[in-house]
């Protein structure tokens, strides 16, 4: 009976420890010609929902040509991150909008 209790907990254990972590949905909102926060921090796997809630067109825009988002006034639009790095983007059609998304592992 102690064996089999034994080998239980190590399954358990194991399933635990194997179990991925959810990936997380970061928010970052465009709105009065600002994005907020101008700094983010995610993981690799995460999801970022950029949100405009401005009525006109925008872009989150990599500098580094990473990602090209298009963002219809009043809609969001949303990317799963690939990889880690820092990365700063803004709107193609209001360059003053700039902010930076630092990605870990």
């Amino acid at each position: 009976m102690l064996g089999r209790l034994s080998a239980i907990a190590t399954a358990v254990l194991l399933v635990a420890v194997a179990v991925p972590a959810h990936a997380a949905t970061i928010e970052i909102t465009m709105e009065n010609l600002e994005v907020s926060p101008k700094d983010a921090s995610a993981k690799v796997g995460d999801t970022i929902e950029w949100i405009n809630k401005d009525v006109f067109v925008h872009t989150a825009t990599a500098r580094n040509g990473d990602f090209d988002v298009n963002l219809p006034a009043k809609k969001s639009g949303t990317l799963v991150l690939k990889k880690a790095g820092t990365i700063d983007y803004y709107c193609r059609f209001h360059p003053n909008m700039k902010a930076t998304l630092k990605i870990e592992p």
